[in-house]
């Protein structure tokens, strides 16, 4: 029996698991005379026939879902972030201090952690279509509307409603992912998802800076041109949602019948597994020691995410006065570039491997030493190189952390596990900027608050290498 080259190079027989097919025909049949020479001497021909029904349902899902999701996260961390760019000449038009600007970067946290377990919920039970689509256009109103804020204290309202329009997007999308891959797909999905947060950056900081230097339009100032035409795009894209996104599999157009069905069996027998392990309430799961766990992990390594994100301008403006923003936006790309590169190698690595522990340890481990050393150089050169390895420490482990909640949680305990990890450890977020901005307003440099930035990613460091073996137990 001839196997298919395309087929074999995607799905080798020895990657193939019982627990991951399903039987195109009733029966199946063994050879009962292979052909001379093989390395195949017993082959069922069901076990052929659901290779390519995975290999083109996979690959159909990928290409039809996962680039739209990535633009919206492009579009989603552009508005969160652009502000740490904006700040180049915001915070002299508005008075803002070090302090200052550390606590309004941080506020939007707040919004984002009060909405986002019942945002979750609301998407597991409405549906991502109308969901997803709600949550875009409500936070590019209000994107927008952070433009025509006239001091700071407006600004602080803006950001922390920022938040509450936003909260639910990401974990919302992890969510979502699990509907449509297996747990051996999950974190290179994930991973192609998140590209857009260093995309997001490659492509907003040097448009941002220019924004910044260039547009002026009616006598407005640049940085308020900025925040609202950078508003927009949530907007358009809210309604295109609507309209393109479908909710689960069942809905999807764009598969046949046989390949929803290999989708839904799939996601079952993966279910059944987790679910001889015991039941898992919606309130249990929030009481769940392992789930808690992982927010303070997580909480640590959003320390170092959005300080780096909100400070990162600031800081390479720092090492020379004669950078222009244009400039200052080129150079904050090339950290993001390097760490997209990482990202997809990494989650690659650990789909394969189907390990997830080490796969996330060890690039945050070389992110904890990058910014340890920053503080050693005035070297424009080598303060991007550090801040690359920072990157991709901060970029390179969230596909592999990621993939871990829906090993051992499901249906609305996995909705809620990863809102609740979301939510509660993106207080990092305000904690980590707000700290920086106190200090930095204290001692006259950023140096000092990126030590304590350092700290809380090495306890994070090491929570993931002693992170306990799993106790799956399901969700109702």
């Amino acid at each position: 029996m001839v196997w298919p080259g395309a087929h074999r190079a995607a799905y080798p027989l020895t990657e193939v698991r019982p627990k991951h097919t399903v039987c195109a025909t009733s029966t199946c049949h063994w050879s009962a005379k292979p052909a001379e020479g093989s390395a195949v001497s017993m082959v069922s021909t069901s076990e052929l026939a659901t290779i390519p029904i995975a290999t083109q349902t996979i690959r159909k899902v990928r290409i039809r879902i996962l680039p739209f999701l990535f633009v919206l996260y492009v579009i989603c961390y552009l508005d969160r972030v652009n502000i740490g760019i904006a700040a180049l000449t915001m915070n002299q038009d508005l008075a803002i201090s070090s302090e200052q600007f550390g606590l309004l970067t941080g506020i939007f946290f707040i919004g984002y952690f009060l909405f986002e377990v019942p945002s979750n919920l609301l998407l597991h039970k409405i549906g991502a279509r109308i969901w997803i689509a709600r949550i875009l256009i409500s936070w590019g109103v209000v994107a927008t509307l952070n433009g025509f804020v006239h001091n700071v204290h407006q600004l602080y309202w803006a950001r922390f409603l920022l938040g509450l329009a936003e909260a639910g997007y990401v974990p919302g999308v992890y969510l979502y992912l699990t509907y449509w891959f297996p747990r051996r797909e999950q974190a290179r999905a994930i991973a192609l998802f998140l590209l857009g947060l260093p995309v997001s950056s490659i492509v907003g900081s040097p448009l941002s800076g220019y924004i910044l230097d260039h547009v002026h339009w009616l006598g407005v100032g640049s940085w308020r041109w900025l925040l609202i035409l950078e508003g927009l795009p949530p907007i358009m894209f809210g309604f295109l949602t609507y309209f393109v996104l479908p909710s689960r599999p069942q809905e999807a157009g764009f598969l046949t019948a046989e390949q929803k069905e290999w989708i839904q069996a799939e996601l079952k027998n993966e279910e059944q597994e987790k679910s001889k392990q015991g039941q898992h309430t919606v309130f249990a799961t929030l009481m769940n020691g392992r789930v808690w766990y992982l927010i303070l992990l997580y909480s640590g390594l959003m320390v170092g995410r959005y300080t780096m994100s909100f400070w990162t301008p600031q800081i390479i403006k720092s090492l020379s006065s004669g950078y222009s923003n244009t400039t200052v936006g080129l150079l904050v790309m090339i950290p993001s570039l390097v760490s997209a590169t990482a990202m997809v190698l990494i989650s690659r690595s650990s789909d394969r491997r189907l390990e997830r522990k080490f796969h996330a340890a060890l690039p945050v481990l070389a992110a904890v030493l990058a910014l340890a050393l920053i503080g050693t150089t005035r070297s424009p050169l080598s303060a991007v190189a550090l801040l690359s390895f920072v990157e991709i420490g901060l970029c390179g482990f969230l596909a592999p952390f990621w993939a871990m909640p829906s090993e051992f949680l499901s249906g609305y305990a996995v909705a809620t596990g990863f809102a609740l990890i979301n939510s509660v450890g993106n207080l990092g977020g305000f904690v980590g900027p707000s700290v920086v901005g106190f200090m930095s307003q204290r001692t006259g440099s950023i140096y000092s608050g990126l030590a304590f930035v350092s700290a809380c990613m090495f306890m994070s460091f090491a929570l993931l290498v002693f992170l306990p073996r799993e106790t799956r137990a399901p969700a109702d």
